[in-house]
This record gives C-alpha cells, structure tokens and sequence, in this order.
C-alpha cells in the first residue's frame, strides 16, 4: 500500500503540522514502507501464538503497603518555612 502526498497533506493537517514539499515526499515514502511492512506481518499464521503483554517476564515491583505511624505534627513542620495552625502555610495562588 503506498502513500500519496495528499494522504500526507491530510494527515498533518489533523495533526496541525506543516511540511515543506521535500518533506511530504519523504514522508509519503517512510509511511508506505512501514505500511508495507505491516502489511508482511498480516500474513505471519499467529495461531496459537499466546498473546505477549511484554517480552520479559516481570512481577510486581512495588512493595507491599504497610500501615504504619506518620510523623508528629511537630516533626513534619520543623523545617517548613511558613506555618499556621498546624499547618504549612503557601502562598495564595488563586485570586
């Protein structure tokens, strides 16, 4: 399947993009080629291929959630530049 440039034109005009004439010519080629080669891997028989999610193996690398105590009050706003009543104190950034 071949792209035309006018296919190319109306894509990047979707995509709110503009390219010069030489542009659109080498893009017109890349998207058919890649295309093409999709095309190739239609035709690959992937019956009773199972379905992959990723190439590696992977578990879950998160760790478990732990109940445990926060911090005082006290040590959560000892460095904190500005506080108020316990809490930290930012400036307003809505008028």
């Amino acid at each position: 399947m071949s792209i035309s440039i006018r296919e190319v034109e109306h894509i990047a005009s979707l995509a709110k993009l503009r390219f010069s004439e030489a542009e659109k010519e080498t893009l017109a080629a890349e998207l058919s080629s890649i295309l093409e080669y999709m095309e190739k891997l239609e035709q690959l028989d992937t019956d009773g291929v199972e379905p992959m999610s990723h190439p590696a193996s992977l578990s879950n690398v998160m760790r478990d959630d732990e109940v445990k105590t926060s911090l005082p009050v006290e040590t959560a706003l000892a460095n904190a530049p500005a506080k108020q009543k316990g809490f930290f104190k930012v400036p307003k950034v809505i008028k």
